[in-house]
């Protein structure tokens, strides 16, 4: 994936520069620092390498991979090397129109943490298929939400921007319940035996299952932030066009459109 990723952007930057447009050297160093560079050290470091062993690495691995790793790929920028035509394609698609909102990503990472509490989480972490297809799927479903969440700004209002807003700060708090709810729990939820202590630093079943939740709370909460930044910087770009909409409008239009409000037609 690393490989691939990498040679699609560098293949996307070198076709724009081949058409005399300019590519900011700050993108780039943003997606490869922020996050090919991140995705690297979580699936080739500790985290991955004991994904399946530890509670505590598998659940901050799969948090790490909807969080920080799309919100680094976003920071260079990458659906602005796609054909125009093809990009506009994928916006305005309803599946791209869906995810694209903070409403959709609130429930669906919610849902993912969700999973951490039922036995489905031991089947995803000890089945190898289908934690190694994990590095893939996770980091696509974060992109799906967060590409379309930066790029869609201009297309939704300023109101329905405002509900994204006021939804964003309500899942600081849903964010944080499974990983307490992990944390102050003492039974075993995932059902999955303890595995053979490989060091004496080793933690006990319950410690793993403590420190997961103690993992995902802290960064559920953390990641949230960029979330706000983006809505924030969508909101200011929507504010932008409707202003400047209102200023093209001729002093017939402005009044035409002030009666029509009062009339109740708007």
């Amino acid at each position: 994936m690393l490989i691939v990723a990498s040679a699609a952007y560098l293949l996307g930057v070198r076709r724009l520069r081949r058409r005399g447009e300019r590519w900011p050297v700050l993108r780039t160093i943003g997606f490869f620092a922020l996050g090919l560079l991140p995705y690297a050290v979580i699936e080739l470091g500790f985290l991955g390498v004991y994904s399946s062993e530890l509670r505590w690495a598998f659940s901050t691995r799969v948090a790490l991979l909807i969080f920080a790793v799309p919100a680094g790929i976003a920071a260079g920028r990458p659906l602005d090397l796609v054909p125009s035509g093809l990009r506009e394609r994928f916006l305005s698609a309803r599946v791209t129109r869906i995810f694209g909102n903070a409403m959709v990503a609130t429930v669906v990472i919610a849902a993912v943490f969700c999973l951490f509490l039922t036995p489905i989480a031991g089947i995803l972490r000890v089945n190898p298929a289908v934690e190694a297809s994990l590095g893939i799927v996770v980091p696509l479903v974060g992109l799906a939400m967060v590409l379309p969440m930066m790029a869609l700004g201009a297309v939704h209002t300023g109101a329905f921007i405002a509900i994204e807003f006021l939804l964003a700060f309500v899942e600081l708090l849903i964010d944080s319940v499974p990983g307490l709810l992990m944390r102050l729990n003492d039974n075993v939820l995932d059902l999955i035996p303890d595995a053979t202590q490989a060091v004496s630093w080793w933690p006990s079943l319950l410690h793993d299952q403590h420190l997961a939740g103690d993992m995902i709370w802290f960064i559920a909460e953390f990641a949230d932030v960029p979330i706000l930044v983006i809505l924030m910087v969508r909101w200011m770009r929507s504010d932008r066009v409707e202003a400047k909409g209102f200023d093209e409008l001729s002093d017939e239009e402005y009044d035409e459109m002030t009666r029509a409000h009062l009339r109740g037609e708007r």
